[in-house]
């Protein structure tokens, strides 16, 4: 829908409903600067990768094998791969070949850079973590396969990496609360990089996250398959931290927790035909924990297909927060047999006890959600649950529509203005100037409006 259009139809709209002039030019703003989310996605400088079997190919070969891998799932690889990497890293132009048809079973490990130019990191065989957490090197109790300080490496194959996660998932609290809670390790890690390029690759079985990409910039990740039970817990399939200017692009996840996360220090963030489940949904956050700041900005997921998910697209915050959300766009979704389809949730608290309310909020504004349609297991299919204090703003509806199979549906609000043009269903009458929250109307003129009842404000994890 071109920006011609939407001028003429809000024109029309505002003036039909009697809403001043000044409303007209903020709804407008809004879905200008919702349209201008533009992210590049080929702006990132990388070099197309011969084939590693190409003599002209130019590429110096540093095969695992030749230092002493055995690959046969049994044997320790670890010292192997550490080698491998000293060699490949100090090499310009080299490949660091995990070969196919075997299986290697490595330690924990950190790949340090900065490397020689141009290296690739070529996985066709399957790297298999240990599976007994007791004897996990306590120095890296979060870490499994972690990479860190590079630039312009590419990461590419048809291979498996693999957390052996399940006696990790057996001892997590959240699948026995007599269990203590602990951290555990992150499958594949990418820290502290630029100008990285991850294709093709299946990371599966984590032991916790299974692939988070952490404090970098220009990362590029397509094709890639995250594949973890629905019941492992905090299993989430792509987690962004402290990162900016990242693609993600064709891939499939389903998994214990949610398909993709994006938290604190994160912007210009695009996330383009995603197909999630099973998992928790699309969520910015949590933000706000332990009453810390999150910010995150400039976030696309446009083309997404999400099955019998329990959210959506999601964003959820703490109480007690501080900082914003601001610059979203969710469009052209899919949902089929989603629990919570479209979410705000400013209470949220997965904790074992239960969590004191506070006034302070992460404050989210500027929220686009255009062309999303589906099916939904619960009755609302939109929920909008923002702090009292930190009103929720410009939250802006275009062509929803969701159905519940053997019922109705609605949308629940508390504190949360916006408006909707277009197809929206179920209404989001309540997203307006005139909810309790807003802070562009006299409190005076609400005095008669009903307390919102809590009832329907989201408390623990989905």
């Amino acid at each position: 829908m071109d920006k011609l259009f939407l001028v003429s139809f809000l024109g029309l709209l505002i003036a039909a409903c009697g809403v001043a002039g000044n409303m007209l030019d903020d709804n407008f703003n809004i879905l200008g600067e919702a349209e201008d989310l533009g992210i590049a996605e080929d702006d990132v400088e990388l070099f197309e990768i011969p084939s590693w079997t190409s003599e002209r190919g130019g590429k110096v070969l540093v095969n695992v094998d030749s230092f002493g891998a055995v690959g046969d799932g049994v044997s320790d690889d670890t010292q192997a791969f550490r080698k491998a990497w000293e060699t490949a890293c100090s090499t310009p132009k080299s490949v660091f070949l995990v070969p196919p048809g075997r299986s290697y079973l490595v330690n924990a490990t950190k790949f340090k850079g900065p490397c020689a130019d141009k290296l690739v990191v070529q996985i066709d065989g399957t790297i298999v973590a240990p599976d007994e957490p007791k004897n996990w090197d306590p120095d890296l109790a979060r870490l499994w396969l972690d990479f860190s300080k590079l630039h312009g490496v590419a990461f590419q194959g048809n291979g498996v990496i693999d957390g052996s996660g399940s006696k990790w998932w057996a001892s997590s609290c959240k699948k026995n609360k007599s269990n203590p809670c602990r951290g555990a390790p992150t499958a594949l890690t990418i820290d502290s990089s630029s100008s990285i390029k991850v294709k093709g690759l299946t990371i599966q079985n984590s032991q916790q996250m299974n692939f988070v990409i952490s404090k970098s910039e220009s990362v590029r990740v397509y094709e890639v398959r995250v594949s973890s039970p629905g019941d492992s817990p905090n299993t989430d399939g792509i987690h962004i931290t402290g990162s900016t200017n990242v693609v993600l692009q064709d891939c499939k996840i389903g998994t214990g927790d949610d398909c993709i996360s994006i938290v604190n220090a994160s912007s210009a963030i695009k996330m383009k035909r995603i197909y999630c489940g099973p998992g928790h949904g699309v969520s910015i956050g949590s933000l706000g924990k332990d009453n810390s700041m999150g910010i995150v900005t400039k976030v696309v997921l446009d083309t997404a297909f999400l099955r019998e998910t329990s959210n959506g697209v999601r964003i959820k915050t703490w109480q007690g927060g501080s900082g914003y959300v601001r610059g979203v766009r969710f469009e052209n979704v899919r949902m089929e047999d989603v629990a919570n389809p479209i979410i705000i949730d400013q209470f949220y608290c997965d904790s074992p006890t239960t969590c004191q309310n506070q006034t302070s909020a992460v404050q989210i504004s500027q929220i686009m959600y255009r062309n999303i349609s589906g099916t939904t297991k619960s009755e609302e299919a939109m929920k909008f649950a923002c702090s009292d204090t930190v009103p929720c703003s410009n939250i802006v509806l275009n062509n929803v529509n969701l159905e519940k199979k053997d019922g109705t549906v609605e949308t629940y609000c508390n504190s949360a203005q916006g408006f909707g043009y277009g197809v929206v269903h179920p209404s989001a009458d309540c997203l307006s100037s005139h909810d309790k929250g807003s802070i562009l109307i006299d409190q005076n003129e609400n005095a008669e409006l009903a307390e919102p009842t809590r009832d329907h404000i989201v408390h623990t994890e989905l």
